[in-house]
């Protein structure tokens, strides 16, 4: 089957299991997850969902979002457009016994093992059930706002990670000597996004708030507007960029309540003249005379913050980065690091955190591990892990969280211990003076090699980041091997699953659905979000 018949086949199959091209609002897309937003989430299936091949898992948060991975979701999300589009021009109705009429659903293969105990299935809906109670407990002000300033920088990782990958072989290419005619080129590709991103930022975030999204951008464009370098605030010259995304992010969300306020007073008949020149004037000025000065400094802090913490923490710091982070993407708190992942790469070209937050996707691939040959009677679970952890490997992490080690508890504590000793190593080169950083954010795992970058050549930095995953897969996998497990839990999954026969035809709806157990929202992307983050 050809690559886009592909891709169209699994829009199709995911169509109906939503409810149709009726009951889908809005769709959009991530690093690793088509988004939909629905009018009735009770006409979707997730069971029959998760059986798909290409779905990875299913997410339901402010929109119900199917994990297909990063590139899949990229050429499945237009192709999922136009049948929804197709549909709509057809008027065709979304019964809602549709999901019953496709391919068997995902529960048939269960049913042939119903009296399995411990099994695959019931991890799954343990992890379920635990993401429900966290989406619960993450709907605070707080995190919803984290959760909306995530909304504003997500759509700007593929940039990040295309220019990044660009500027990496741009300076392997200079490093040699070779393609002068080219390099120059290559430095133009890689650099016009983030000479331009407080633009995109602007845009964004004055749409998350509720404005006009090119107002938002106008006001932030002022930001890296060379002409500023002619302005005195606070007794000092602008500086073209000063402030960057931070202050793009503030001068966005100004103009989105002058906007507001403009419309609320401005008389109909004025508003297309008056509100767009009162937005733009009163939001620009505030932002040269202010804004950009206050930014600029909460931002060079930031980067002074950052590089003191792993000169003089090193180790330490890696290590509690590395250990915690898994722990803040289950609060919803890791939102918080997008934008200063971003305010990073923007002053230093990369961000020194990413590759040390990384380390707990290693961590919990080493206790997936580990997993796997402690329950070597457990069949279902076992062909979980052997689904899910290429994609682990990859820096997606949410089938192994959600189908293996949160569930069953203490081996989630164990990946975080792998991703600390992960965090500890590259922390401490960066305390000897060795840097290792990324030039975008979403990816990781083996996927982040590609944008690797630091102070001492980019062969010392992927010596150093894949010293880092190799460290954080060992320990990992040793501590959950020797502390993953109690008697009572060896007890209750170190058994057989299945009859004899059973494991031909229940291996692959078990293995599809498991591996797709449910995660929460981002992050790179990060998460992943995340990636992961």
């Amino acid at each position: 089957m050809a690559p886009e018949d592909k891709n169209r086949a699994t829009a199709a199959a995911i169509l109906p299991l939503v409810g149709g091209a009726a009951n889908v609002d809005s769709i959009a897309h991530c690093m690793t997850r088509l988004r939909l937003g629905l009018h009735d989430r009770s006409l979707v299936d997730d069971e029959a969902l998760k059986a798909i091949p290409a779905v990875m898992g299913v997410v339901e948060d402010d929109t119900y979002q199917i994990v297909l991975g990063p590139g899949t979701v990229a050429r499945v999300t237009p192709e999922f457009e136009r049948l929804v589009e197709e549909g709509r021009e057809a008027a065709t109705p979304a019964p809602a016994s549709t999901p019953t009429s496709g391919p068997a659903p995902a529960s048939d293969p269960a049913s042939a093992s119903a009296s399995e105990a411990a099994s695959a299935e019931e991890l799954a809906s343990q992890g379920a059930a635990m993401k429900a109670a966290r989406k619960a407990k993450n709907a605070t002000p707080f995190k919803l706002f984290l959760r909306r300033i995530a909304n504003i920088f997500v759509p700007l990782i593929p940039a990040l990670i295309g220019c990044g990958i660009i500027a990496g072989l741009n300076g392997l290419l200079v490093n040699l000597g070779w393609l002068t005619s080219v390099t120059p080129a290559l430095a133009a590709m890689a650099s016009g996004f983030m000479a331009l991103i407080a633009v995109f930022v602007g845009f964004n975030a004055a749409k998350e708030f509720g404005g006009t999204p090119i107002l938002g951008g106008a006001v932030a464009a002022i930001i890296v507007f060379p002409g500023v370098a002619n302005i005195e605030a606070f007794g000092q010259k602008l500086s073209p960029g000063q402030g960057g995304v931070l202050g793009a992010l503030g001068a966005a969300v100004l103009a989105v309540y002058v906007e507001k306020w403009c419309r609320r007073w401005v008389p109909e008949a004025l508003d297309v003249l008056v509100t767009p020149t009162f937005t733009v004037l009163v939001s620009g000025l505030v932002t040269i005379f202010g804004l950009m000065f206050v930014a600029g400094e909460v931002s060079t802090a930031i980067g002074s913050f950052a590089d003191w913490l792993l000169a003089n923490g090193g180790a330490g710091a890696g290590f509690v980065l590395g250990g915690l982070f898994l722990p803040l993407v289950m609060l919803g708190l890791h939102q918080a690091l997008i934008p200063i992942h971003t305010t990073l790469i923007e002053q230093q070209g990369y961000t020194v955190l990413l590759p040390i937050l990384a380390m707990a996707g290693a961590g919990q691939v080493g206790a997936a591990v580990a997993v796997y040959f402690r329950l070597p009677r457990n069949g279902s679970v076992r062909r979980t892990i052997k689904s899910a952890l290429p994609a682990g490997l990859l820096g997606v992490g949410e089938p192994l969280i959600y189908g293996v080690s949160l569930p069953l508890g203490r081996p989630f504590i164990t990946a975080c211990v792998g991703g600390a000793f992960g965090g500890g190593f590259i922390g401490l080169f960066n305390q000897l003076g060795d840097k290792v950083g990324s030039t975008a954010i979403g990816p990781s795992g083996w996927a982040l090699f590609p944008l690797l970058d630091g102070n001492r050549g980019l062969g010392a930095t992927v010596a150093i980041y894949g010293g880092g995953l190799l460290i954080g897969y060992l320990a990992g996998f040793l501590a959950t091997y020797f502390f993953g497990f109690g008697k009572e839990l060896l007890a209750e999954f170190n058994v057989s699953q299945e009859p004899a026969g059973a494991t031909a035809s229940g291996a692959p709806g078990t293995a599809t659905g498991t591996a797709s157990a449910p995660a929460p929202g981002p992050g790179p992307d990060q998460t992943k979000e995340p990636a992961g983050l």
